[in-house]
């Protein structure tokens, strides 16, 4: 699929062009890890807590690791649970409470989506010195506390 510049705007000052180029870069590495390495709250993230965790959490202990509503999170652990990846049970102590735990082929999934995820992080910034990926880490932290703090 082609991505589809935006219409230029002739008023636009040097600043700003920088600024857009900068966000649609960033937008391009966001789309890029959510739907390419696997996001951070979808299916792959919460079976490799669980592997990490000893196969076996809460649902309330997987919801306080992801920014995710009780009913997202609930879908999510039904379609793991429709594909065989984890099994849920009610804990008898306070039957609101349900405990998630990863099957054999849960298990074998998570270790699989880890090890993706390893030589994704060992390959992603292969293309930039050690010095550059410094700056670079530097420049992000830098510009993610100056939008953190334009949210106060």
């Amino acid at each position: 699929m082609k991505h589809l510049k935006p219409i230029p705007n002739p008023a636009e000052t040097p600043e700003e062009k920088r600024a857009l180029s900068i966000l649609e870069l960033l937008g391009f590495c966001g789309h890029y890890l959510h739907f390419r390495v696997g996001g951070r709250s979808g299916q792959s993230p919460i079976l490799c807590l669980l592997a990490l965790n000893g196969g076996r959490l809460s649902q309330r202990e997987i919801g306080l690791n992801f920014d995710l509503k009780p009913g997202s999170l609930s879908e999510i652990l039904t379609k793991l649970e429709a594909a065989g990846l984890v099994e849920r049970e009610r804990v008898e102590a306070d039957r609101r409470q349900r405990i998630v735990k990863l099957t054999e082929e849960g298990a074998v999934t998570a270790e699989r989506e880890m090890q993706a995820r390893r030589a994704f992080r060992n390959r992603a910034f292969a293309v930039l010195s050690t010095e550059e990926q410094e700056q670079l880490i530097a420049l992000l932290g830098k510009v993610r506390t100056s939008w953190e703090e334009q949210d106060d």
